[in-house]
């Protein structure tokens, strides 16, 4: 039996946007898991009235971090059945008619050079309609980019686009702790350490929301910066890394805009 790609939405008081989203998103997805990370909105009661999907609860809000952990264990868990883990922010900020074309350029490679990460950016090439970003995230994206490409060896645009399709069977290399925002900085270092395959794609640049939180002190752009150095330099000594992982880790990433 042919495995499906699996499109996983973490949800957090998302009564605003959550039906319009998984309505689209149904219109291309294979397979459809809804993390619920301790919504204290009307977003739990919505999730139960809308057929076709597999519902992830956390009793209660324990970060973006922790919702993604949960549907990559998940998607190990159940990687007889599904091939490809694409995980979609369900503020509106993503297109899911780009969900096919995703899957599909994984599976391409899946026998010759396969993608272990196949990772948006909006910053890879402009769209008309594209917003203008927040100036401290666009300066700490930047940064944080940055950072990554010259200690990591990458060559990637963006370090925090949430659309990003993974192949399963990379997904258990990941050791995930940091529950929160930063997370995904953990998945560049330890994507690095294992020496994975990352391609970025193009998409839009959309803000819909300007004034998120990101809880706490972290709502401040400097304590925010520093935290994420914080955290890549933890993971860098936990992965024994000084600069880059590798002589030939430059190799490891392509950028195309299809």
């Amino acid at each position: 039996m042919n495995r499906k790609a699996l499109i996983a939405l973490p949800v957090f008081n998302e009564e605003r946007h959550v039906v319009d989203v998984l309505t689209e998103v149904k219109k291309y997805a294979e397979a459809i898991l809804v993390v619920n990370d301790g919504s204290s909105d009307g977003t739990a009661e919505i999730l139960n009235t809308v057929a076709g999907i597999t519902v992830i609860t956390h009793p209660e809000n324990q970060g973006y971090g922790a919702a993604l952990k949960s549907a990559f264990d998940y998607a190990v868990e159940h990687q007889d059945d599904y091939d490809v883990l694409v995980t979609i922010d369900c503020d509106g900020q993503h297109e899911p008619g780009l969900l096919p074309g995703l899957v599909q350029q994984m599976r391409d490679r899946f026998d010759k050079d396969p993608i272990d990460i196949l990772s948006g950016s909006r910053y890879l090439k402009s769209f008309n309609g594209d917003s203008i970003p927040p100036e401290d995230r666009r300066q700490i994206n930047v940064a944080v980019t940055n950072r990554i490409n010259e200690q990591l060896g990458f060559d990637i645009t963006d370090a925090f686009c949430g659309l990003k399709a993974y192949r399963v069977e990379a997904l258990s290399q990941f050791n995930v702790t940091d529950l929160g925002y930063a997370m995904p900085l953990q998945l560049w270092v330890q994507a690095a350490a294992h020496a994975m395959k990352i391609v970025e794609f193009a998409v839009p640049l959309v803000y819909l929301e300007e004034e998120r939180s990101f809880g706490g002190s972290l709502d401040d752009a400097i304590k925010r910066k520093a935290y994420y150095d914080e955290v890549l330099d933890r993971e860098m000594q936990a992965a024994g890394m000084t600069c880059c992982a590798s002589e030939n880790c430059n190799d490891r990433t392509d950028s195309y805009s299809e």
